[in-house]
């Protein structure tokens, strides 16, 4: 199956559908609910995990900042915030994060933090906006030239 960006997950009002979401894990609460981001765009999908599917090992391992890939189906969301979340059928764990040493959790950090940890920084709302816009202007001034 191929995998589908979370920007065109969030366009799409297709339910029912099989989809494969990857990314890093930007929360995970109640040993359930796992807010997904691959950076397509700002927002996260929801991916509901049902209980007792995974097992206790594996619920220790999605930690913020581990990467994963959900399998599953696109359906609508009953709770406000999203259109759409991922009722989740398989979950792999493609990259552990140690929760201990990755500093990024989900709250607010300024930016001299991000400074330091010039690695990890793009995975910020705020630096991420900033490279998409970025890239959507040196897109525009490149496509310009090239047309003329």
């Amino acid at each position: 199956m191929k995998r589908t960006r979370i920007k065109e997950l969030l366009q799409t009002a297709a339910a029912g559908q099989p989809v494969l979401v990857q990314g890093w894990v930007r929360t995970f609460r109640n040993n359930q609910f796992i807010a997904i981001n691959d950076g397509s765009t700002i927002q996260n999908v929801q991916a509901v995990v049902a209980l007792n599917m995974l097992d206790e090992a594996t619920l220790k391992r999605i930690t913020t900042g581990a990467c994963v890939a959900v399998k599953g189906s696109l359906i609508p969301s009953p709770a406000k915030g999203q259109a759409v979340e991922v009722k989740a059928e398989e979950v792999t764990i493609l990259g552990d994060s140690d929760p201990e040493k990755f500093p990024l959790q989900p709250k607010k950090h300024s930016l001299e933090f991000l400074r330091e940890i010039a690695h990890l920084r793009v995975r910020t709302n705020t630096i991420s906006a900033v490279m998409r816009v970025r890239h959507a202007m040196a897109f525009a001034v490149h496509k310009f030239f090239n047309d003329r």
